[in-house]
């Protein structure tokens, strides 16, 4: 009796009661790991939030001194820029006065130190009893090369 009791409640399980369980089995381990991925991503996606508005406390007066510094370089570029011009200026003007300079007490001044040159070539000449000096000349290697040559006087205009 007892055996026919339980043949009565022994149910057999098709193939596709069983092929259901499984699907459903599967279905709840993905949706569970989809949950799991979703609080990371949420959790990673509050943090991000809070990175960036920190940075953005932060780099709001960053870039208020930021303009100000370069506002303060502009200032500095132009003061530079006036100061370079002035100085422009007198370097054209120094370079006119050395010209004038130049021209005016060049000419005497050569000629002056020409007629010195003669004066003193002049009285210190040779004398008889003294021989001539030889002409200097380097050694090189071996080698004699000759002096330089004396420059002649001849196209010089007074």
């Amino acid at each position: 009796m007892f055996r026919a009791r339980f043949r009565e409640r022994v149910r057999t399980v098709s193939g596709g009661e069983v092929a259901g369980i499984l699907v459903a089995v599967f279905w709840a381990i993905l949706v569970s790991f989809l949950a799991v991925a979703l609080a990371r991503l949420a959790q990673t996606l509050k943090a991000t939030t809070k990175l960036v508005a920190d940075v953005t406390d932060q780099a709001v007066p960053l870039l208020a001194d930021a303009s100000a510094a370069v506002r303060s370089a502009q200032t500095q570029i132009d003061r530079v820029d006036a100061i370079a011009s002035d100085v422009q200026e007198v370097t054209s003007n120094a370079s006119a006065l050395s010209t004038t300079v130049a021209s005016t007490f060049g000419g005497p001044l050569v000629k002056v130190a020409a007629f010195g040159y003669g004066v003193r070539r002049a009285i210190g000449g040779r004398k008889e009893n003294v021989p001539a000096k030889e002409p200097r000349r380097t050694v090189i290697v071996g080698r004699t090369v000759p002096a330089a040559r004396k420059r002649s006087n001849r196209g010089k205009k007074d």
